[in-house]
């Protein structure tokens, strides 16, 4: 099934606050490349080139694939395939779906607005808002808002048989303290500080940072300060609750063994991520929330900023705090979050002022070459279409491929 469409929607609230810029010491070569692209000179997206990354996905095993552009006021809608297997129904870009990671941006809103309150310091140790938690006093929350706690991921035993481990959860509640303590059966990966470690236990403890200083539940907090003032219609946190409310995309996960059948992994708690992973949204609602967050209307401009002191993860990647950082290959970096949970892939990014937003979906995981296929979708809606000279396909073609994800980030998906 296929369906796509370009109309002009309403412009996000009211004029958006100027962003403070990146301090130059935290910005590697990607910012600093893209600091001179203004929105104005950004290329039209590539429509043909979006809807052919879609069907590529589709060919790759997705059962459907999706992308929504909002560019200043004008909407690019544009999917592919199926939003359920069994009835045919196709998927729509107003289909609701599970972001996983993309829940890690929503946690850090919280957790920045709290240090404006007055009630957070990045650099205090986590252990002086929840004594006794973690293993090392130096830990802060600085370090687990761009991954540098060191603390282990428990997901990458949990899910390293991808199925099994699904099943084995799918319907388990945890407490944030469960999930910690499966965490420190391991040692640190390394020194706090020290180095860029993906994990998904350093966003469960930014949910106990949330609860314990608010004294409210990570919903109320989301819908509080996120959901309700954004207008977010179609994003909601349930858990422990399992199935998805009104119109929504299902979710295939593909079993490691290629020879046997996808399964239907819609309807399950996501208790296993919570804070780390547990929000459903929509491309609409993502776009917006993601434009607001980079138009300053979340946080302090002084907070934006230190959400955006890059680490390197790699050549064209960094992690700041609860956001990732992406240059492409026409010199422009887009800011936003990538996020996994069974079923479900998407990529959720917007440009540097928050004029244009992306978020595409495929509804599958486990599938290593639709995750790098789809990556492409911020090729096609930031750079346009693709030049033609040497230089250009030569940085193009050095995009890394996406061999890990942002649960069990430890174990490769071919």
């Amino acid at each position: 099934m296929v369906s796509g469409t370009v109309g002009m929607g309403t412009a996000l609230g009211a004029v958006l606050v100027s962003l403070l810029a990146v301090p130059a010491q935290a910005a590697p070569a990607g910012a600093e490349r893209e600091a001179g692209v203004a929105a104005e000179e950004l290329a039209a997206p590539d429509d043909a080139g979006l809807r052919q990354v879609l069907r590529t996905a589709l060919t790759q095993g997705a059962p459907g694939a999706m992308v929504r552009v909002d560019d200043n006021g004008t909407v690019h809608r544009l999917s592919e395939g199926d939003a359920d297997r069994v009835t045919g129904r196709a998927l729509n870009t107003a289909d609701r779906f599970r972001v996983g990671s993309v829940s890690k941006s929503f946690t850090a809103v919280v957790l920045l607005q709290l240090v404006d309150e007055g009630k957070l310091d990045l650099d205090t140790s986590v252990n002086s808002y929840l004594p006794g938690l973690l293993p090392d006093d130096r830990i802060t929350v600085r370090h687990l808002m761009s991954h540098r706690s060191g603390l282990y991921d428990y997901t990458n035993d949990m899910f390293a048989q991808t199925v099994p481990g699904f099943e084995s959860v799918r319907d388990k509640v945890f407490s944030y303290q469960e999930l910690v303590d499966l965490s420190l059966a391991k040692p640190l990966n390394n020194a706090p500080g020290a180095a860029y470690s993906y994990s998904n236990t350093n966003f469960v403890v930014g949910g106990m940072l949330i609860e314990k200083l608010t004294g409210k539940s990570v919903r109320t907090e989301y819908q509080k300060r996120i959901i309700k003032p954004l207008k977010l219609s179609s994003t909601s946190y349930i858990h422990p609750d399992t199935a998805i409310a009104g119109r929504h995309a299902n979710g295939y996960l593909p079993d490691d063994d290629p020879a046997l059948p996808m399964v239907d992994a819609t309807e399950q708690t996501v208790s296993w991520a919570q804070s780390a992973g547990a929000v459903i949204s929509s491309t609409r609602d993502l776009n917006t929330f993601f434009s607001a967050l980079l138009g300053g209307r979340l946080m302090s401009a002084e907070q934006l900023a230190q959400m955006q002191q890059w680490t390197p993860v790699n050549s064209t990647q960094g992690y700041g705090l609860g956001l990732r950082r992406r240059d492409l290959s026409c010199g422009v970096s887009v800011y936003g979050h990538t996020g996994t949970v069974q079923g479900y892939y998407t990529y959720a990014f917007t440009s540097k002022d928050g004029k244009r937003s992306v978020t595409a979906l495929a509804n599958t995981s486990n599938n290593g070459t639709v995750l790098t296929t789809m990556a492409g979708t911020l090729e096609s809606a930031f750079c346009g279409k693709p030049q033609t000279t040497a230089a250009a396909r030569s940085t193009a073609g050095a995009q890394p491929v996406e061999r890990y994800e942002d649960i069990a980030p430890s174990i490769a998906r071919d």
